[in-house]
């Protein structure tokens, strides 16, 4: 895909402050179509929408205790939707995690630090 172009991306976090930060970084050069979700669930409801890009939390259980994690979605979204690209992004540093996500259909894995939202631009122009 062309940098230039704007692509279709939704962001699937359950923490408000982390998805409206990344929605203005990722639309300040670029006017991406950014929908933000705070539930897996909410956002398997609008995959059929046709999403260039989804980058998804690993875990989102702090706000609906009994939301599915990040994992449990991305398999859902790679069964019904193979062709979505999913960035994982998450806290966990662990190498363990990282591989199942990507045995599991994740395209990359992001760790949220200070360059996070960097990787994942650089991601999305690559796509």
């Amino acid at each position: 895909m062309d940098f230039s172009k704007p692509k279709k991306i939704f962001i699937v976090d359950d923490d408000p402050m982390l998805t409206e930060a990344l929605k203005d970084y990722l639309t300040r050069r670029i006017p991406h179509d950014v929908q933000i979700f705070h539930t897996g669930e909410a956002c398997l409801n609008q995959l059929g929408s046709g999403p260039d890009l989804v980058i998804l939390d690993f875990y989102m259980n702090t706000v609906q205790k009994d939301a599915a994690n990040g994992l449990e979605i991305l398999q859902v979204i790679k069964k019904h939707y193979p062709t979505v690209r999913v960035i994982m992004l998450s806290s966990q540093e662990r190498y363990a995690v990282a591989l199942q996500t990507i045995q599991k259909g994740a395209e990359q894995y992001v760790v949220k630090d200070e360059h996070a939202f960097e990787k994942i631009a650089q991601i999305l122009a690559e796509i």
